[in-house]
């Protein structure tokens, strides 16, 4: 997955536009192409992944933000239109998780210095392991969450 961490004036369009077909339109192609199916077996669920930067708003963040923010609204209002065929749509809000993500991102070079920042190290030093993030996934599905948090402290940081 790809990140455009620039400020919002020194956003590429044409990143921007990679950013939303990988971050919103493939999951709403992939949700088209699965409910068909899901309808035909008489339900189903679809998770998608968004991020808890959605309802923050983090300088130099916010392309990448405003398109997790896209992604989670798409999925609660599929949850909706979906109720009555036995699909359950959920979306995720996960945490810094300890994958090579940062590592594949496209950045605004300015902003090399401020993730190297010791702020930056003490973020990734709380980072959750892949387990953990997959255990609270298995766990929002098992409860028919509609939303699931990597944190509670997520939650209560989105009802501000």
């Amino acid at each position: 997955m790809l990140d455009a961490d620039t400020p919002v004036e020194n956003t590429d369009i044409d990143i921007f536009q990679y950013i939303f077909d990988l971050d919103v339109v493939g999951p709403v192609v992939a949700m088209k192409e699965v409910i068909p199916i899901m309808r035909k077996q008489d339900g189903g669920t679809i998770v998608n992944i968004s991020s808890g930067t959605a309802f923050m708003y983090l300088p130099n963040n916010g392309p990448y933000s405003a398109l997790k923010k896209a992604l989670a609204h798409v999925s609660l209002t599929a949850r909706e239109e979906l109720k009555d065929d036995n699909i359950i749509v959920s979306v995720i809000y996960p945490y810094i998780t300890l994958t090579d993500f940062e590592k594949n991102t496209i950045k605004d070079a300015s902003l090399q210095a401020q993730e190297e920042s010791s702020e930056a190290q003490e973020a990734f030093k709380k980072a959750d392991t892949a387990d953990y993030t997959a255990q609270r996934i298995v766990e929002g599905i098992e409860r028919g969450d509609a939303e699931i948090f990597g944190h509670d402290w997520m939650k209560r940081a989105q009802q501000k």
